[in-house]
């Protein structure tokens, strides 16, 4: 397996920051788990997340990057100590939660008028 994958060979951090900029190109800057919005201020805290966990598969169309705030990218990860520690099924990839739906503006012109 290669070391990148692992995120230690010595120009990962390179080839992060490309794919990290990227990403953030395509996307929209707000998470794609809880919809929290991100702005310039707080863009850190914006993760990509690799779909299928394989950190040196990233296709020019973004197709295996999802952006998630760093607590829903903990928690993506966290599904495999769980797998270990309570022997749930987990598969790379697999989209079993619910997207979020919240609008803020949804109601906008309605609220401008009071």
């Amino acid at each position: 397996m290669s070391s990148d994958k692992f995120g230690t060979s010595p120009d990962y951090k390179r080839k992060e920051q490309g794919y990290r900029d990227r990403a953030l190109k395509l996307y929209p800057w707000v998470c794609g788990r809880c919809a929290r919005e991100f702005v310039y201020s707080n863009l850190k805290e914006l993760t990509v997340h690799h779909i299928d966990h394989d950190h040196t598969n990233n296709p020019n169309d973004g197709s295996n990057w999802e952006l998630l705030c760093i607590y829903c990218h903990d928690n993506e990860h966290a599904k495999y100590t769980d797998h270990a520690q309570y022997k749930t099924e987990v598969v790379a990839g697999e989209n079993n939660h619910e997207a979020a739906t919240f609008n803020p503006f949804a109601d906008l012109k309605s609220m401008l008028k009071k």
